[in-house]
Parts: C-alpha cells; structure tokens; sequence
C-alpha cells in the first residue's frame, strides 16, 4: 500500500533534481529531501540555522510525520550544518530557483518587483562592491517569489528581463518603480499575461 503522502514528496524531490547529496556512508542516514523539506518549513518559520532546524522538527514532529516519513527519527542540528556546509551552491540556486517557479506558477494578486543593495555585503580588502538584488516579492503570499544578483558591470534594467523569465504568473500585477519602466521590459511583462503597474515614488503609479 502506497504511503499516503508519497506523491507530494515526489513533487517536491522532483523540484531539486540535479541537486547532489553530498552525504555518503552513515551520514546519509536521514532521507535527503526530507531534509530539504524540514529545512524550508523551518526557515519559513523564520529559522536562521542548523540549530533552528532541529529545534523545528522537535517541535513539530506530529504535523511533519502527517507528511514525511522520518524512518530513522529526528535530524540533529549536526546533520542540517553537515548537510548544507557541503551542498554545491551553484546547484543549490538553480534548483531552488526551478522549485520557487514552480510554486509561483500558483500565485496570484499583486508582485512588487524592486532592486536592493545587501547591507555590509561589500568586502574592502579584495575591492568588491556591495551586493545588489533584484527581487519579486508576492504581497499576497510574503515571500520572495524569485530574485537575482546584478552582474558586476551590470545594473538592475539588465537584471530584470532574466528575473521576470523566472516566473509565471499569468494574470497577476507587476509593480514596478520608474527605473524599470523600460518600453522593452514593459513589453516583455505584457507577452506574460501580466498587468503592469509603473509609477515613481509618491506619485500614483499607471497600469497597463
């Protein structure tokens, strides 16, 4: 008899496919994508780390079980900080980028869609300049839908193209500040089935 909730873990395994576990021997103790799934609901949870993980999965076990199997228990903070110590990043972002499309397949009302510079993400002593993030985020669901980094000699008009290629959100509303209100990128939203809402701060913004 299947296990009642074996199709949603598969659905969400086949989001990180081309991921690697880096685990082997005894290490691998725990099933790998539970591991990914107990560490998403624990940072949604405003979990910071390893330890915030465990300390989620203790407090949760009974909801977790509803939908996981834990055959060897609970994870140990040590086996989240092992497990995402080695984990290949570049792997890491392209899957987590196909599974946050995925779910944003699903969304709907209205994205705001803004760059940012990272606080203190500048490094003086090998001449690198702050880090800077174009970004959607979904009003309705408060999350981060889908975000970038601007290349080095880039900036965010070049950026945001590749990000709104990242998400299907077929009739929702795209807002945007007066950088972006480029005719091409305005277009591009358009060719999406997405409204556009553009305007400068402190005026009324302009939807088309």
């Amino acid at each position: 008899m299947p296990w009642p909730c074996e199709e949603t873990l598969d659905q969400f395994s086949s989001c990180w496919e081309g991921l690697e576990d880096p685990r082997s021997g005894n290490a691998g103790l725990h099933d790998f994508y539970e591991l990914l799934m107990i560490a998403l609901c624990a940072v949604l949870c405003c979990g910071q780390g390893a330890v915030d993980m465990a300390v989620f999965a203790e407090a949760k076990e009974p909801s977790l079980r509803g939908f996981l199997k834990l055959e060897n228990g609970l994870p140990s903070h040590d086996t989240f900080s092992r497990l995402f110590r080695n984990l290949d990043p570049d792997q890491f972002r392209t899957s987590f980028q196909r599974f946050m499309a995925q779910f944003s397949s699903h969304c709907q009302g209205v994205v705001a869609i803004d760059g940012k510079v990272l606080r203190r993400s500048f490094d003086r002593a090998s001449g690198k300049s702050a880090l800077h993030m174009v970004s959607a985020w979904g009003c309705e669901q408060r999350l981060v839908l889908a975000q970038i980094a601007t290349d080095a000699k880039s900036n965010e008009i070049t950026a945001m193209p590749k990000l709104l290629q990242m998400l299907t959100l077929k009739g929702a509303i795209v807002t945007a500040d007066a950088l972006n209100c480029q005719r091409a990128i305005a277009q591009q939203i358009v060719d999406q089935q997405w409204r556009l809402r553009a305007g400068s701060e402190g005026q009324p913004g302009h939807t088309a």
